[in-house]
């Protein structure tokens, strides 16, 4: 399915986890992306397992900290840490992750990909929700641009597939 598909029904999705968000939010991605869904109505999480607080919000440690559950995961930590994220996903029975990724590797992990759609999770691998309506500014859709055309983005989410 095309990414702008997926991406629209994830931002319907009003319940948002961010990781990765950091306590020194100067430049931070995690930050960016949990600001601007704050900003737009989202009820949104801030994970870190570090941090009591962040962007003046309470911090959870885990994403089964956040009461009440997630309708949507978004991973912004190192690469490394995303099958871990991903797993907990998969305890949890979400069903939407998006791994944020503008330049370089970013969030992606592949074998966290490929174990959340294993799993049922629909992965958007690349991009950021900052990218797409509603949440998306100028600067940010101009990025998306260049990032389709760099693969950073994906044109395509694939369907999850339970026991693939």
């Amino acid at each position: 399915m095309k990414t702008s598909k997926v991406a629209e029904s994830f931002l319907a999705c009003r319940r948002v986890a961010v990781t990765g968000v950091s306590r020194d939010s100067a430049n931070h991605g995690s930050n960016v992306v949990y600001c601007r869904l704050r900003e737009r109505g989202y009820e949104v999480f801030a994970i870190n397992p570090n941090a009591e607080t962040v962007e003046g919000d309470r911090s959870y440690a885990r994403l089964e900290d956040v009461p009440g559950g997630i309708d949507l995961v978004v991973i912004g930590t190192r690469p490394e840490r995303a099958e871990e994220t991903m797993k907990e996903c998969i305890a949890l029975g979400m069903t939407r992750v998006w791994m944020h990724r503008a330049f370089g590797g970013g969030s992606v992990d592949r074998s966290a990909v490929d174990l959340g759609r294993a799993h049922g999770i629909t992965v958007i691998d690349g991009g950021c929700p900052c990218m797409f309506a509603p949440t998306d500014d100028g600067a940010h859709r101009f990025l998306r641009r260049v990032c389709m055309l760099t693969g950073a983005v994906p044109r395509q989410v694939p369907e999850a597939v339970v026991g693939g």
